[in-house]
């Protein structure tokens, strides 16, 4: 990943290839369809006393600094240690950030060195200075508890309390009591740090959350699911909703001039918010968020690209780059659930999530979702068979698990034993093509659950599609190239390398991280996913 990403043309250089089979050669055309963004995804916000923007990433895993009049940024901490899901300052200007998924807390005082001050903290999330310059941070999602860190990194973190339901993006106020959302309550409440006391300020919200205070101590509170910017009393409890932005709304920082600065997880964006007006100013955005598997479908001679974009599920039209957007992460009513790889064919689109453990069966027309099945172990894929059952490559228990029956109740294993099953394609006759990463292979399972390698020595294949002329078209993710895999005698052609994929994986996640996705329409062109940046690319035959 580079250090520096900016919001470009359209269009990219176009790149030729050239792939050699015995005497003849084939060129190719390698071109960015949908332009890549900063971030992967963007979460928390923070600005320092010299008026600068800061942003974080979980999925990204890196801290970025964000130049607000020219729309860019560029990664300040890398990963391991830049994972952020929030970020706060001490009056004396320390940044302190959030690991979300490693469960630590990291530290650095302007120009020194990185230091951590807690660990062992899965979902730590959101965290804050007092005016003395103590630290508290609390876990969501993976955990629902407030504790009080140490600054020195030395004592183990002091739990105050716990099960608040979902204590997320917080603030000291004025009165000196921590004011913050509750996430799973549909409330902001303000706690005694030093008495361990809740208390209800405001409620009615969907899903708030973060809070923040302005200079003439008005409260404002994000809410996520409803795309709101809120004003709240923090006497009264009474809320005018000020701006009406988009839902997957995560972070909020005002600067000393009352500035509001929003982000949004699904946007890939962070706009700025005039207080008075609700009027909103967009700093930074991405066509997409951070685009994993794909399907394409032909239809009539058109091309629709069907993306799991972790923060939402959006479509690309294969001629156009014109992209749509079906649904999105955390609106009211909504049902996705971090989508990290699709397939497409026939009338469905499905979806399936590693970090939710979900498979999701969506009306390719109409985007309904017909099926949300949970319960599986890392699925990394799933595909619809002819018999009506969906096949689910199921990476936790190193099987492809066949589901059927109401709700997907019945799960039958057609083969366990394989090495890090990713990517998954039908055949004919039945069988099934699968990419198995961490083995470096990819293996044909009959419907009998016999297995045949038809690939190997490949380094970290993920993404596989089925060509018209039966040919495998496979993500070799980490040799960074596309490579065509004849099936019956499994020569390996390969048709573009150097490619920007294999986004590092984020700490305390998995190897495959987000799943490299690669499709092919009924011509031959082919289509990749480009996680490091954030962009979809077409392959043609010149």
């Amino acid at each position: 990943m580079t250090s520096r990403l900016t919001l470009g043309a359209t269009v990219a250089a176009t790149v030729l290839f050239s792939a050699v089979v015995g005497a003849s050669a084939q060129t190719y055309e390698v071109t960015k369809l949908v332009p890549g963004s900063a971030f992967h995804g963007v979460h928390g916000l923070g600005i320092d006393k010299a008026g600068r923007l800061f942003a974080g990433s979980v999925a990204g895993a890196a801290l970025y600094e964000v130049d607000r009049n020219n729309g860019t940024a560029k990664i300040l901490i890398p990963t391991p240690e830049g994972m952020a899901d929030d970020i706060a300052f001490a009056p004396d200007g320390t940044m302190a950030w959030t690991g979300f998924l490693t469960g630590d807390l990291y530290s650095r005082k302007a120009g020194g060195p990185i230091k951590k001050l807690a660990s062992g903290l899965p979902g730590i999330n959101s965290l804050a200075y007092r005016k003395d310059g103590r630290l508290y941070a609390t876990t969501v999602f993976l955990g629902d508890a407030l504790y009080e860190i140490d600054v020195e990194g030395v004592k183990p973190p002091r739990m105050i309390m716990e099960k608040m339901g979902g204590l997320n993006g917080f603030e000291f106020g004025p009165d000196d009591m921590l004011y913050g959302p509750l996430w799973f309550k549909g409330q902001v409440a303000k706690v005694d740090v030093d008495k361990a006391e809740l208390t209800v300020v405001a409620d009615g919200f969907k899903v708030p959350a973060a809070v923040n205070f302005d200079s003439k101590g008005n409260l404002w509170v994000v809410d996520t699911a409803l795309g709101q910017l809120v004003r709240v009393d923090p006497k009264t409890g009474a809320k005018k909703m000020v701006a009406q932005l988009k839902p997957s709304l995560d972070n909020l920082a005002i600067d000393d001039k009352d500035h509001i600065f929003v982000s949004n997880m699904a946007d890939n964006g962070i706009q700025e918010v005039d207080p008075e007006t609700g009027a909103a100013k967009q700093i930074i955005i991405g066509k997409l968020a951070l685009p994993g598997g794909i399907g394409v479908v032909s239809d009539a001679g058109k091309d629709t690209i069907y993306i799991a974009d972790v923060f939402a599920y959006r479509t690309v039209d294969g001629a156009t780059g014109e992209v749509s957007e079906p649904a999105r992460m955390h609106t009211a009513g909504g049902t996705l659930e971090y989508p990290m790889s699709a397939t497409a064919k026939g009338d469905d689109v499905i979806l399936s999530s590693w970090f939710t453990g979900t498979v999701q069966v969506i009306d390719r027309k109409t985007g309904a979702t017909r099926e949300m099945m949970h319960g599986f172990k890392a699925p990394h894929d799933a595909i619809r068979l002819d018999d009506g059952s969906i096949l689910v490559s199921e990476l936790g228990n190193k099987s492809l698990v066949r589901v059927s029956g109401e709700h997907g109740k019945d799960r039958t294993a057609l083969i366990t034993g394989l090495e890090g099953p990713v990517g998954l394609v039908a055949g004919t006759s039945g069988d099934v093509y699968v990419t198995e990463a961490f083995a470096g292979m990819v293996s044909k399972v009959a419907a009998n659950g016999e297995k045949t390698v038809v690939a190997k020595d490949l380094k970290m294949p993920e993404g596989i599609a089925r060509g018209p002329d039966g040919k495998l078209i496979v993500a070799e993710v980490g040799a960074k190239r596309i490579v065509e895999i004849d099936p019956q005698g499994g020569a390996v052609r390969v048709i573009a390398s150097d490619l920007p994929i294999g986004l590092a994986g984020a700490p305390g996640g998995l190897p495959t991280n987000i799943p490299t996705g690669v499709g092919v329409d009924a011509s031959g062109t082919i289509y990749f996913s480009s996680d490091v940046e954030n962009a979809i690319y077409k392959i043609a035959k010149k």
